[in-house]
């Protein structure tokens, strides 16, 4: 079964999960979020299969979480979606997919969860 590493490559977590798969000689395919970003479709079953609201894969550190207001609770999981498709830099990270089934491997050690 493939496993699906959604990733920044200069993140410190991601760079760590990278290494324990290759490590591992896990078979992986990692795609940087930035450069190809996650389609609206595919990041909604992400996110039913992380088991998570929109709002608990947002980063709230963001400069763009605070510029669009999503700390106002009446902000809609649509519109959260809608930003982090928009903003990829609102997307927790890194998130890890294998068959019907995905992580948020943050820390690194939630790797295991998975494997």
């Amino acid at each position: 079964m493939t496993i699906t590493v959604y990733q920044k490559p200069t993140c410190t977590t991601c760079r760590q999960v990278h290494a324990a798969l290759r490590d591992a000689g896990v078979d992986f395919e990692a795609v940087d979020y930035y450069v190809e970003p996650i389609p609206r479709r595919k990041l909604e079953e992400l996110i039913r299969k992380l088991g998570i609201t929109p709002r608990q894969l947002l980063r709230t550190r963001e400069a763009a979480y605070r510029a669009l207001g999503l700390a106002d609770t009446t902000v809609t999981n649509v519109q959260i979606i809608d930003a982090m498709v928009a903003h990829p830099d609102l997307i927790q990270r890194p998130i890890v997919e294998k068959g019907n089934r995905a992580i948020l491997a943050r820390p690194a050690e939630r790797l295991k969860e998975i494997l």
